[in-house]
């Protein structure tokens, strides 16, 4: 029969308490722990009786967070105890009892509400009453199966450890400063780059600034299309969020935008390498080849036009292979086979894929801008004039950025002008790109 294992925390030979007088806690642990462990229906382990192979502390810190129970001498305040005590109560919200050797110190003062349970020493610093201590103590593990909270922090922070700041009483005034920057900044998106920049400058240090209100700046300088702005911003950020996935793509997106197409394929393939491949750093590694190919093809450089609209598809492609549920990137790698000539007959394979995704995520619910601009693009594709009528008013309801709308009406453009240059036409195009850029969210 495999019993439930009882860690024990607590200090090891003999230790001087805080009256000066030596504690035989070896012991204490063989003539009252183990023992009322036992009797508890438990399986007593202290760290000296498990060697496990490795760092010593691995172990420890798997017996601290997954043992069912603890027991805790808190005699003589050791900070060892106290370390492994505080990590058991922010992962363990019940089953951790708490003991003290009587009359030998006082307890510190953030666990004197503990309800620990004193237990008497003789003159040699061994049990003095190991029979009446033991019994109290099994008592006390057989009421921790009840399973009531005896952790201060699951006790005192309301919804721990899902807490939200704003059900805290120190981070209630942080919350409402937040909240308020968010407010000025949706104010500033309205008014322009100048705005943005005068709430930057209104935050300070931007390292001190909460995480939240960083991003919000952040993205309301791409609302605004203040590329450099975004640039400027990541490096004044703290290391650990200007080195977020988000951050680094975002930034990947800024630089392709600002014109150095360069520094932005070096960010997004360092990306890539390091966190393996997804939907959304192929797709804007895929706009920046995209960028390059449309730049070459105006300077007639059809050689090497030809190379990066390769590559533009190739990086496409590999986004949506790494997230098909994601339609982003397989639109755009689908739009730019229809602009090869001849096109590319990948793309009549992969636009049922395409429709399929981005109608599975309408019927989830709450579709974004893009879903409903994917549509439109399918239906330009497909020469499906009801279908891009009804996407379109669709799009224009739910577009948020302008850059979003421009963003589709280049597209619309170059499939467009790439018929065009096959004699192939369809009509309204020109007018659906101009509903698109005149659109203001």
């Amino acid at each position: 029969m495999s019993l439930p294992l009882c860690f024990v925390l607590m200090p090891f030979g003999s230790k001087p308490d805080g009256i000066g007088q030596l504690v035989d806690f070896d012991a204490v642990y063989r003539n009252l722990i183990a023992p009322a462990i036992t009797d508890a229906g438990m399986e007593p382990l202290r760290a000296d009786e498990e060697m496990a192979g490795g760092i010593i502390h691995k172990p420890m810190y798997e017996r601290l967070i997954l043992c069912e129970y603890a027991v805790a001498d808190l005699t003589t305040a050791n900070a060892n105890v106290f370390y492994e005590l505080g990590l058991r109560h922010a992962v363990r919200a019940w089953s951790t009892v708490s003991l003290f050797a009587e009359g030998r110190g006082q307890l510190p003062f953030d666990v004197a509400p503990l309800r620990a349970l004193p237990y008497r020493l003789g003159s040699d610093g061994r049990p003095a009453r190991p029979g009446k201590d033991r019994a109290a103590l099994t008592a006390r593990l057989k009421e921790a199966l009840d399973a009531a909270p005896d952790s201060p922090v699951f006790q005192l922070v309301q919804d721990f450890p899902d807490v939200q700041r704003l059900k805290t009483d120190v981070f209630r005034a942080q919350v409402r400063y937040a909240e308020d920057q968010r407010q000025k900044l949706a104010a500033a998106r309205n008014a322009g780059p100048n705005a943005v920049r005068a709430v930057e400058a209104a935050l300070g240090e931007i390292r001190g600034v909460e995480a939240g209100v960083v991003i919000d700046l952040f993205l309301s300088y791409r609302a605004v299309k203040d590329w450099e702005g975004m640039i400027d911003l990541v490096g004044k950020m703290s290391p650990p969020l200007a080195n977020t996935v988000m951050v680094r793509e975002q930034l990947g997106l800024a630089l392709n935008r600002a014109g150095r197409g360069e520094e932005a394929e070096e960010v997004l393939s360092k990306l890539i390498e390091e966190r393996g491949p997804s939907s959304e750093t192929y797709g804007i590694l895929g706009r920046v080849y995209k960028d390059r190919w449309e730049a070459a093809a105006k300077a007639e450089n059809a050689i090497l036009a030809r190379g990066l609209l390769e590559r533009a598809i190739d990086a496409y492609l590999r986004g949506f292979e790494a997230d098909p549920r994601d339609a982003y990137p397989g639109i755009n790698a689908v739009t730019l086979m229809e602009l090869k000539t001849p096109p590319d007959e990948r793309r009549n394979e992969l636009l049922p894929v395409v429709r399929y995704a981005v109608q599975r995520r309408i019927r989830a619910g709450k579709p974004d801008y893009w879903d409903h601009a994917t549509l439109l693009e399918l239906a330009v594709l497909a020469r499906d004039e009801d279908s891009a009528a009804a996407a379109l008013a669709d799009a224009l309801a739910a577009m948020r950025e302008v850059w979003e709308g421009e963003t589709t009406a280049r597209n619309l453009r170059l499939i467009r002008e790439a018929r065009a240059g096959r004699g192939e036409t369809m009509p309204d195009m020109e007018a659906i790109e101009q509903t698109l850029l005149q659109h203001r969210p």
